[in-house]
């Protein structure tokens, strides 16, 4: 299979199968990935270079279970704001330490974000704050009460 990005790069079943690997395990090694590719490391750098350059592969990062961390409470939240404050509130709201995942959607709300909070009181708090902000129309709050699939 073949694929083309939007910026017009061509990505073959190899760089495919790169991209699968790594988004299951972002440690997997060159080596790992060239035997798995019957490619050498070499060829494996040249291709990871490219979808870094390209923008395909935009980091490496750990995925952390958020009550770990003592974040007991995490919310899936919907907010609706006046249309000439999307872009601002999104910005703004993205830089908040709470937010985790902040997305513009063309769905039921304009802006979806992830947020993790210590308690009930905490996301209570944050959802007050996020209420008050000037352009904010609404706040739909869904509280994960179990997480199936977290990531890709």
């Amino acid at each position: 299979m073949v694929r083309t990005t939007k910026a017009g790069l061509v990505l073959d079943d190899k760089d495919l199968t790169i991209v699968s690997i790594l988004m299951k395990n972002g440690r997997v090694t060159y080596r790992e990935l060239a035997d798995a590719l019957g490619i050498s490391d070499v060829a494996v750098r040249k291709r990871l270079n490219r979808l870094e350059k390209s923008g395909v592969i935009l980091g490496y990062t750990a995925v952390v279970d958020p009550k770990a961390l003592g974040y007991r409470v995490t919310s899936l939240t919907g907010v609706d704001v006046e249309p000439g404050d999307l872009i601002r509130l999104a910005r703004e709201l993205a830089s908040k330490k709470y937010v985790k995942g902040a997305w513009i959607t063309a769905g039921d709300h304009a802006i979806m974000l992830e947020i993790w909070a210590r308690d009930e009181e905490e996301m209570d708090r944050i959802l007050r704050e996020i209420s008050q902000m000037q352009g904010v129309t609404r706040v739909c709050p869904a509280v994960v009460t179990e997480t199936l699939k977290a990531r890709c």
